[in-house]
């Protein structure tokens, strides 16, 4: 709690017990017994006191169990295949995409020296903008 709620319990706490003083007797009496009924309800706190050894520190998800079951090697690995498939066909997207980007550039560069572009593509300021955006 930072200092502004402190202030605020503290008055809050303070309005409630000048309040109480005025309540009337019989109010008094009802909130004493409903309080002693609240008491004697109360579990009482247990002697006993469970001592837990822990032979090496974990973090959560480390304990080498799922679902109160120990992990097998063949579940880890079932683990571990998805996300090699995942790496693995990402890389793949790469790869294409770059190889497609490749393959956009040595077709134009072709145009390009095979003077196939009539000259009013070069004077196009889109074209221009076109092939130094693809030249990057």
């Amino acid at each position: 709690m930072n200092t502004r709620e402190l202030n605020f319990a503290y008055k809050v706490r303070h309005a409630l017990n000048e309040s109480s003083e005025k309540l009337p007797a019989h109010t008094t009496e009802r909130l004493a017994r409903a309080r002693q009924i609240a008491l004697s309800r109360k579990k009482k706190e247990s002697r006993l006191r469970a001592v837990v050894a822990v032979p090496q520190q974990l973090f959560a998800g480390q304990g080498g169990h799922f679902f109160g079951k120990p992990i097998s090697w063949l579940t880890r690995a079932g683990l571990a295949v998805p996300l090699i498939a995942l790496v693995a066909g990402l890389s793949g997207i790469y790869q294409y995409e770059q190889q497609q980007r490749l393959r956009e550039t040595a077709e134009l560069d072709a145009a390009v020296l095979s003077d196939e572009l009539p000259l009013s593509a070069y004077l196009d300021h889109g074209f221009n903008a076109w092939l130094a955006k693809r030249g990057d």
